[in-house]
């Protein structure tokens, strides 16, 4: 397992990255980061998360490893994109977002001539996006400057359906009626998703470590509030990660009272390969994080290859046999992790050998 204290060309050998690149910007103070992982597929299309890192190792390993999985997703998801992901680096936890900050990340982005295409992430709004699209043509997710606007109920909607498919994995049908989801973080992407689960019959439990999300979730869609420090632990029908990443470790599992885990966030697992394992070996049904959570990135990275409205919703809707058909597979396989992998790296694979041909 590779960590934020290895060094950065170790890490990037060890995941395979194609580049790494820094940026500051000595107007603003921007600090910024880019990472591209793989373009086998076509350009590569992933947020820009704006965040407070105590370290510049921190933001690195963060940002390598988001990346990686965006190849990964849109792998598995069929589309013909590669993976890459931004992070900036916030002076301080509470430093606003400003129009000339992101004026000045556009540019940056603009450097790439396209291989690397930003779009909304944790701690950038539609307006932010906007404001970088203004610099460059190469961002998604915006709605006066550049479009595709919000991802987020995309997401929902694809994690809907990865949720049915694990239930159907398990022979319970797909039947929402009499289940308890407990849903680790309410922003943007947890809302929508408490709503699709509402419509269909579920009970809900939910934590979050912002009050205002949480008083929302409570008061439109009847959920009960645990705390932050409860929720893994939560007796549930499917538990639900979508606020960050790496919460679920091999001595986390021990403590799950859940059959299923599925969720939005990205890197859900701390260490993938092991704890895939660790949850097959539980009996927990994981529903892996790049699959079910690719509904976004299927509509920006839809929108950019020019898919109609009708072809966007069938793609999205393709989540549900792709998760279900890992399940399957996930049997003969150490984890469903690694058969996603697996997928994942044999799309890549026949990729490049197209590129061979091609050349």
């Amino acid at each position: 397992m590779m960590h934020e204290k290895d060094s950065i060309f170790d890490q990037l050998t060890a995941r395979e990255h194609e580049r790494l690149c820094f940026h500051q910007d000595p107007e603003t103070g921007l600090k910024a980061i880019v990472a591209i992982h793989s373009t086998t597929l076509g350009n590569a299309l992933g947020g820009t998360r704006r965040w407070y890192y105590e370290s510049e190792a921190d933001a690195v390993y963060d940002v390598l490893r988001l990346s990686k999985g965006m190849t990964y997703k849109a792998a598995v998801s069929g589309l013909p994109m590669g993976g890459a992901k931004s992070v900036i680096m916030m002076p301080h936890r509470d430093t606003p977002r400003t129009e000339a900050e992101a004026k000045a990340m556009g540019r940056f982005v603009n450097t790439f001539n396209g291989a690397y295409i930003a779009a909304e992430d944790v701690g950038v709004n539609i307006e932010y996006v906007d404001w970088m699209a203004s610099e460059t043509s190469h961002v998604m997710g915006g709605e006066t400057v550049s479009c595709g606007g919000d991802p987020s109920p995309w997401t929902a909607l694809g994690v809907f359906h990865g949720m049915r498919a694990c239930l159907t994995h398990s022979g319970q049908g797909d039947d929402f009626s009499g289940k308890t989801i407990a849903i680790q973080g309410v922003g943007s992407v947890g809302k929508s998703l408490c709503k699709l689960l509402k419509d269909a019959g579920a009970s809900l439990i939910v934590a979050d470590i912002n009050k205002k999300n949480l008083d929302f979730a409570v008061e439109t869609f009847g959920c009960v509030a645990v705390h932050d420090d409860d929720i893994l632990k939560t007796e549930c029908d499917i538990l639900a990660p979508c606020a960050l990443g790496g919460v679920i470790d091999g001595n986390m599992v021990k403590h799950l009272r859940c059959p299923i885990v599925c969720g939005a966030a990205n890197n859900i697992l701390d260490d993938p390969e092991e704890d895939a394992v660790a949850l097959k070996i539980a009996g927990i049904v994981y529903g892996t994080d790049f699959v079910v959570n690719a509904g976004g990135l299927i509509h920006l990275a839809g929108m950019h290859l020019g898919m109609s409205t009708s072809e966007l919703q069938a793609k999205n809707d393709e989540i549900f046999n792709t998760t279900l058909q890992l399940l399957e597979l996930s049997g003969s396989a150490s984890s469903t992790y690694a058969a996603a992998v697996e997928i994942a790296k044999q799309r890549i694979a026949e990729g490049q050998e197209t590129e061979v041909h091609a050349g």
